[in-house]
């Protein structure tokens, strides 16, 4: 399918050579996905999902492992889990805005998705499941340092599991990872203040009611 042809359908961009590079680097890892062993494709099929899950209950374990810190630290964490949903959030907007159709239907020549194509009108740009693996992984090491060994592979892994399936661009996934990223730093600092005083008077609140009860 020449590069008109793609810009023809909604979503797609229009810039033939950017196009070009795009499809061609989509071509690539799922040829190489279609050369791996079948239980690669059944461990992607389950990462995918099973990575996010991961890296979502090494959040909320990492919250409550500082439930008893310094209230800056607890600030922190929780504000970590709340930019993860606005992440999301963004994620979801973006796609409504940009319209980019999935490769599995936009790409000629490419293999069949290992995964099932999403249906249309489910956007491309950007992967959601990239941006909450990268919001996460950032999330969990600001307060949990010595699990970046784990958390920050994961993310990639889970991420590029989306290109491996066959449903997701390289750069829907290198744009997902950053908007998660940036999502969690920007809350963590924009309102680490405010949240810091108010988790010290719910701990302060905490603690005079402790003995009265």
């Amino acid at each position: 399918m020449s590069s008109d042809l793609r810009s023809e359908a909604p979503g797609t961009p229009v810039d033939g050579s950017r196009d070009g590079l795009h499809s061609e680097l989509y071509r690539g890892v799922t040829d190489f996905a279609h050369d791996t062993p079948g239980w690669a494709h059944s461990l992607a099929e389950y990462g995918t999902e099973g990575g996010l899950l991961v890296l979502l209950a090494l959040l909320a374990a990492a919250c409550w492992r500082v439930r008893r810190a310094e209230p800056g630290v607890l600030a922190r964490a929780l504000l970590g889990g709340a930019a993860v949903a606005v992440a999301y959030g963004a994620s979801e907007a973006v796609k409504l805005v940009v319209r980019e159709e999935r490769p599995c239907r936009a790409v000629a020549g490419a293999p069949a998705p290992i995964a099932p194509c999403p249906e249309p009108g489910d956007w491309s740009f950007p992967s959601n499941h990239a941006t909450i693996a990268a919001a996460a992984a950032v999330a969990v090491v600001l307060v949990w340092r010595a699990t970046a060994w784990l958390v920050l592979p994961l993310a990639v892994l889970t991420a590029f599991s989306r290109v491996f399936l066959g449903v997701h661009y390289p750069h829907d996934v290198a744009a997902g990872a950053l908007l998660g990223a940036a999502a969690v730093l920007l809350v963590t600092r924009s309102a680490a203040g405010p949240a810091t005083v108010l988790a010290d008077r719910v701990r302060a609140g905490l603690g005079r009611a402790g003995p009265a009860s």
